[in-house]
């Protein structure tokens, strides 16, 4: 059920980006009017990735996640009712309010029902849901809006949405579930501490650790969703089409990776019992991975591209899974959620701040800078990783 939340998660995010072609067919939206469009979701998802990971914590992944994908079905739907760029900036922002909760849910999800020694395969699962939901949404879209127009696109994914609530309560709704965690004492302890004071939080220095590698790292991944396919069609000469037909495959790449990361660090946490090596080393090779990234530019073919896009979106997933997993690991159940809400929302922010000034660099410049970045800093964050915390454990103030 994470799974498919998180592919619905980015199923509706990308709805938009394939139905504005016949959008603008209809109304007058310019490009920068677009821009500000996807703004909107950017500034409320940058906002409730915080505070859903929060309240997430507070009140447990079934009412949050319930109340997470409900809101963006809604905001997906009020889509279809949508007649000019301010109502679709509207709609969209309150698309990134329910979906800022999606991954803070899962990772808590997995985190109140899955025994620690199967929790990286099982993040790798919940989050790769994303990859399923981008790999799907270009043909499903193109698909849907050639039979029902592109108003109905946003009715159907959103009545996804909605069976997926009503699904995911009628399957929770036994508290008794918790009972597979491999210490039912363990949740009972926590229910009777305080809660946790987000002030005490943010004084941990490897909360900030966390942060300041979401804000280093996420413009990466996000400079690949947004410009590969314009780099595609103005450096390598591709149309739409050849576009649609190739862009598909370094997702499921990332897919394939978000679930073998998680797999093969708890097979290495199996075989050594540590935690830190088993994630670290998992992280390193991902780290070594990105480097690829430095070729772009030299290599004479669109399939070679590709195939490093590939390398790269492999890499990424086996570095996320591990980087989420290691923070459940030092922070427990009872305030993961938030700290996953805080390096998200870092993550979110230095992608909005940061966006801006890849189109000034590709206009001024070439896509040759973004490509620097891209293969060196996961190996930057790596180092900066290991060396800030030399060791990957649960931290007592959450034991």
């Amino acid at each position: 059920m994470a799974f498919f939340a998180t592919a619905l998660s980015f199923l509706d995010r990308q709805v938009l980006s394939i139905s504005i072609i016949r959008i603008k067919e209809d109304f007058l939206i310019s490009d920068i009017e677009y821009g500000f469009i996807n703004t909107g979701f950017l500034i409320s998802y940058a906002i409730m990735f915080t505070v859903g990971g929060i309240l997430i914590d507070r009140y447990g992944s079934r009412l949050g996640l319930a109340f997470s994908v409900g809101i963006w079905s809604i905001a997906t739907l009020l889509h279809s009712f949508a007649n000019n760029a301010f109502q679709f900036g509207m709609f969209r922002f309150f698309l990134g309010v329910g979906e800022g909760g999606a991954f803070p849910g899962v990772i808590k999800a997995v985190v109140e029902w899955v025994p620690k020694q199967r929790q990286a395969l099982a993040n790798g699962i919940a989050i790769g849901g994303a990859a399923l939901g981008a790999v799907v949404a270009p043909p499903l879209c193109v698909y849907l809006i050639n039979i029902t127009g592109w108003r109905g696109v946003f009715s159907i994914t959103a009545l996804f949405g909605f069976l997926w609530v009503i699904l995911w309560l009628l399957l929770f709704k036994n508290k008794a579930f918790k009972t597979i965690t491999e210490n039912r004492k363990e949740d009972e302890k926590i229910q009777q501490k305080p809660r946790t004071n987000l002030l005490d939080v943010l004084k941990k220095k490897e909360v900030w650790v966390f942060i300041l590698i979401r804000f280093l790292l996420d413009p990466i991944f996000y400079f690949y969703m947004f410009w590969i396919p314009k780099y595609l069609n103005e450096a390598r000469g591709l149309d739409i089409v050849q576009i649609g037909k190739l862009f598909w495959i370094p997702f499921l790449a990332l897919g394939v990776s978000n679930m073998l990361g998680g797999w093969i660090s708890d097979g290495l946490l199996k075989k050594t019992g540590s935690l830190n090596y088993a994630r670290k080393l998992v992280m390193g090779v991902a780290a070594l991975l990105t480097i690829p990234a430095l070729l772009i530019k030299y290599v004479p073919s669109v399939e070679l591209v590709i195939l490093i896009m590939a390398v790269v979106f492999f890499a990424h997933g086996l570095w996320i899974t591990n980087y989420i997993t290691s923070i459940s690991d030092m922070f427990g159940k009872s305030v993961t959620s938030t700290v996953i809400g805080f390096s998200g929302t870092a993550g979110a922010l230095s992608a909005l701040l940061i966006n801006p000034v890849i189109g000034l660099i590709v206009t001024k410049y070439s896509y040759d800078p973004m490509w620097l970045y891209a293969g060196s800093m996961y190996m930057v964050a790596f180092v900066a990783f290991i060396v800030l915390i030399p060791r990957i454990k649960l931290l007592k103030a959450y034991a």
